[in-house]
Protein backbone atom coordinates (compact mmCIF):
# COMPACT_ATOMS: atom_id res chain seq x y z
CA UNK A 1 0.00 0.00 0.00
CA UNK A 2 1.12 3.24 -0.71
CA UNK A 3 1.62 6.15 1.70
CA UNK A 4 1.73 9.55 1.23
CA UNK A 5 2.40 12.52 3.53
CA UNK A 6 0.71 15.75 2.66
CA UNK A 7 -0.99 18.95 4.20
CA UNK A 8 -4.41 20.11 5.34
CA UNK A 9 -3.99 23.28 2.44
CA UNK A 10 -3.52 20.31 0.24
CA UNK A 11 -6.73 19.02 0.76
CA UNK A 12 -8.58 22.25 2.01
CA UNK A 13 -7.28 23.44 -1.63
CA UNK A 14 -8.93 20.42 -3.23
CA UNK A 15 -12.22 20.53 -1.26
CA UNK A 16 -12.71 24.34 -2.38
CA UNK A 17 -11.51 23.31 -5.71
CA UNK A 18 -14.81 21.24 -6.06
CA UNK A 19 -18.11 22.70 -6.57
CA UNK A 20 -20.66 22.87 -3.85
CA UNK A 21 -23.51 19.80 -4.29
CA UNK A 22 -25.58 20.52 -0.95
CA UNK A 23 -26.82 23.80 -2.14
CA UNK A 24 -24.56 26.13 -1.88
CA UNK A 25 -22.26 24.40 0.67
CA UNK A 26 -19.32 21.75 -0.01
CA UNK A 27 -20.47 19.05 2.31
CA UNK A 28 -16.99 17.18 3.73
CA UNK A 29 -17.70 14.24 5.77
CA UNK A 30 -15.11 12.62 7.92
CA UNK A 31 -16.16 9.20 9.10
CA UNK A 32 -15.11 6.19 10.67
CA UNK A 33 -15.07 4.29 14.03
CA UNK A 34 -14.96 5.58 17.25
CA UNK A 35 -11.82 6.58 18.60
CA UNK A 36 -9.78 6.96 15.61
CA UNK A 37 -9.29 10.39 15.44
CA UNK A 38 -12.08 11.95 13.18
CA UNK A 39 -12.43 15.17 15.60
CA UNK A 40 -8.79 15.98 15.73
CA UNK A 41 -9.02 16.26 12.27
CA UNK A 42 -11.93 17.73 11.15
CA UNK A 43 -10.97 20.58 13.27
CA UNK A 44 -7.80 21.00 11.92
CA UNK A 45 -9.33 20.47 8.31
CA UNK A 46 -11.53 23.32 8.90
CA UNK A 47 -8.82 25.50 10.15
CA UNK A 48 -7.09 24.92 6.94
CA UNK A 49 -10.47 26.06 4.69
CA UNK A 50 -10.37 29.44 7.13
CA UNK A 51 -6.69 29.53 6.40
CA UNK A 52 -7.12 29.88 2.36
CA UNK A 53 -9.71 32.42 2.71
CA UNK A 54 -13.07 30.62 2.79
CA UNK A 55 -15.63 29.71 5.78
CA UNK A 56 -15.86 26.84 7.03
CA UNK A 57 -18.20 25.29 10.08
CA UNK A 58 -17.74 21.48 12.02
CA UNK A 59 -21.20 20.10 12.80
CA UNK A 60 -20.07 16.94 15.00
CA UNK A 61 -22.80 14.23 14.84
CA UNK A 62 -22.16 13.31 18.18
CA UNK A 63 -23.81 16.12 19.54
CA UNK A 64 -27.20 15.03 17.60
CA UNK A 65 -27.27 11.95 19.06
CA UNK A 66 -30.23 10.96 21.73
CA UNK A 67 -27.85 9.01 23.71
CA UNK A 68 -26.03 5.42 22.73
CA UNK A 69 -28.68 4.09 21.12
CA UNK A 70 -29.32 6.51 18.43
CA UNK A 71 -26.28 5.73 15.77
CA UNK A 72 -28.52 5.15 12.76
CA UNK A 73 -31.59 6.89 14.00
CA UNK A 74 -30.69 10.30 14.90
CA UNK A 75 -30.47 11.23 10.86
CA UNK A 76 -34.42 12.75 10.50
CA UNK A 77 -32.95 15.39 12.94
CA UNK A 78 -29.66 16.30 11.12
CA UNK A 79 -31.47 15.84 7.79
CA UNK A 80 -34.41 18.46 9.41
CA UNK A 81 -32.24 21.05 11.27
CA UNK A 82 -28.91 21.00 9.23
CA UNK A 83 -29.06 19.41 5.93
CA UNK A 84 -32.17 20.65 5.05
CA UNK A 85 -32.00 24.35 5.57
CA UNK A 86 -28.65 24.41 4.21
CA UNK A 87 -29.51 22.66 0.86
CA UNK A 88 -32.10 25.46 0.75
CA UNK A 89 -29.63 27.93 1.16
CA UNK A 90 -30.65 29.16 4.62
CA UNK A 91 -29.09 28.53 8.23
CA UNK A 92 -29.57 26.01 9.85
CA UNK A 93 -29.63 24.95 13.83
CA UNK A 94 -30.05 22.29 16.21
CA UNK A 95 -29.93 21.07 19.82
CA UNK A 96 -27.12 19.61 21.12
CA UNK A 97 -27.34 16.56 23.05
CA UNK A 98 -26.32 16.56 26.61
CA UNK A 99 -24.17 13.28 28.17
CA UNK A 100 -24.41 14.13 31.69
CA UNK A 101 -28.01 14.69 31.86
CA UNK A 102 -28.65 12.25 29.18
CA UNK A 103 -31.05 15.46 27.31
CA UNK A 104 -30.62 17.82 24.68
CA UNK A 105 -30.11 21.13 25.82
CA UNK A 106 -33.09 24.02 25.43
CA UNK A 107 -30.73 26.44 23.62
CA UNK A 108 -30.04 26.26 19.68
CA UNK A 109 -26.35 26.15 18.00
CA UNK A 110 -26.33 28.10 14.75
CA UNK A 111 -25.18 26.32 11.67
CA UNK A 112 -24.36 29.48 9.25
CA UNK A 113 -24.62 28.64 5.40
CA UNK A 114 -20.76 28.29 4.94
CA UNK A 115 -18.50 27.92 2.03
CA UNK A 116 -17.63 24.14 3.72
CA UNK A 117 -19.74 21.91 6.06
CA UNK A 118 -17.10 19.07 7.85
CA UNK A 119 -19.52 17.21 9.09
CA UNK A 120 -17.53 14.70 11.73
CA UNK A 121 -18.86 11.40 13.32
CA UNK A 122 -19.83 7.53 12.61
CA UNK A 123 -22.08 6.96 9.83
CA UNK A 124 -21.80 10.66 9.02
CA UNK A 125 -20.84 9.64 5.17
CA UNK A 126 -23.84 7.41 5.11
CA UNK A 127 -24.73 5.90 1.41
CA UNK A 128 -27.55 8.22 1.54
CA UNK A 129 -25.58 11.49 1.71
CA UNK A 130 -22.87 10.31 -0.76
CA UNK A 131 -24.70 12.44 -3.24
CA UNK A 132 -24.40 15.71 -1.67
CA UNK A 133 -20.87 15.34 -0.80
CA UNK A 134 -17.97 17.44 -2.06
CA UNK A 135 -15.45 15.04 -0.62
CA UNK A 136 -15.25 12.17 2.06
CA UNK A 137 -12.65 10.87 4.20
CA UNK A 138 -12.37 8.09 6.14
CA UNK A 139 -10.37 8.37 9.69
CA UNK A 140 -9.17 4.67 11.31
CA UNK A 141 -6.02 3.19 13.46
CA UNK A 142 -5.59 0.28 15.01
CA UNK A 143 -8.83 -1.50 16.84
CA UNK A 144 -6.71 -1.71 20.39
CA UNK A 145 -5.74 1.80 19.90
CA UNK A 146 -9.18 3.04 18.92
CA UNK A 147 -11.61 1.45 21.80
CA UNK A 148 -8.68 2.27 24.38
CA UNK A 149 -8.36 6.13 23.96
CA UNK A 150 -12.35 6.06 23.18
CA UNK A 151 -12.50 4.81 26.76
CA UNK A 152 -9.77 7.21 27.92
CA UNK A 153 -12.39 9.95 26.47
CA UNK A 154 -15.51 8.28 28.20
CA UNK A 155 -14.84 6.68 30.71
CA UNK A 156 -14.61 3.06 32.55
CA UNK A 157 -18.33 3.40 33.19
CA UNK A 158 -19.24 3.50 29.37
CA UNK A 159 -16.85 -0.14 29.13
CA UNK A 160 -20.11 -1.82 28.27
CA UNK A 161 -21.84 0.92 26.04
CA UNK A 162 -18.62 1.09 24.06
CA UNK A 163 -18.47 -2.20 23.52
CA UNK A 164 -21.79 -2.45 22.25
CA UNK A 165 -21.15 0.95 19.79
CA UNK A 166 -18.30 -1.06 18.31
CA UNK A 167 -20.68 -4.10 17.50
CA UNK A 168 -23.18 -2.18 15.76
CA UNK A 169 -20.63 0.42 13.86
CA UNK A 170 -19.01 -2.66 12.77
CA UNK A 171 -22.33 -3.79 11.29
CA UNK A 172 -23.17 -0.53 9.80
CA UNK A 173 -19.74 0.28 7.97
CA UNK A 174 -19.77 -3.48 6.46
CA UNK A 175 -23.41 -3.22 4.66
CA UNK A 176 -22.94 0.38 3.46
CA UNK A 177 -19.12 0.41 2.24
CA UNK A 178 -18.24 3.59 3.82
CA UNK A 179 -14.62 2.97 3.63
CA UNK A 180 -14.47 2.09 -0.10
CA UNK A 181 -16.34 5.22 -0.79
CA UNK A 182 -14.10 7.38 0.66
CA UNK A 183 -11.61 9.18 -1.41
CA UNK A 184 -8.95 9.66 1.79
CA UNK A 185 -8.00 7.33 4.29
CA UNK A 186 -5.76 8.30 7.44
CA UNK A 187 -4.03 6.71 10.57
CA UNK A 188 -5.76 8.79 12.61
CA UNK A 189 -3.10 7.91 15.62
CA UNK A 190 -0.51 8.05 12.96
CA UNK A 191 -1.40 11.41 11.56
CA UNK A 192 -1.90 12.98 15.04
CA UNK A 193 1.81 11.60 16.08
CA UNK A 194 2.85 13.43 12.75
CA UNK A 195 1.12 16.41 12.21
CA UNK A 196 2.46 20.35 12.23
CA UNK A 197 -0.38 22.89 13.29
CA UNK A 198 2.02 25.86 12.00
CA UNK A 199 3.21 23.92 8.90
CA UNK A 200 -0.57 22.28 8.09
CA UNK A 201 1.27 19.23 7.87
CA UNK A 202 -2.21 16.15 7.71
CA UNK A 203 -0.16 13.07 8.05
CA UNK A 204 0.10 9.61 6.74
CA UNK A 205 -2.65 9.00 3.97
CA UNK A 206 -3.21 5.39 3.01
CA UNK A 207 -3.90 4.36 -0.35
CA UNK A 208 -3.16 6.95 -3.61
CA UNK A 209 -5.70 9.37 -4.22
CA UNK A 210 -5.89 12.24 -6.97
CA UNK A 211 -6.63 15.17 -5.09
CA UNK A 212 -7.55 17.40 -8.04
CA UNK A 213 -10.43 15.58 -9.68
Amino acid sequence: MDVEVLRYADLAAAVLGRPARLGPVRLVAVDGPSGGGKTTFAGRLAGAVRSAGASAVVVNTDDLLDGWNDMLTFWPRLERWVLGPLRAGVPGAYRRYDWYAEEFRSGWEPVPVSDVLVLEGVTSARRVIRADLTFLVWVTAPRAERFARSLARDGAHTRDALLAWTRAEDAHFAGDGTESAAEVVINGVVSELLSDPEAEVLGVISGSTDLTR
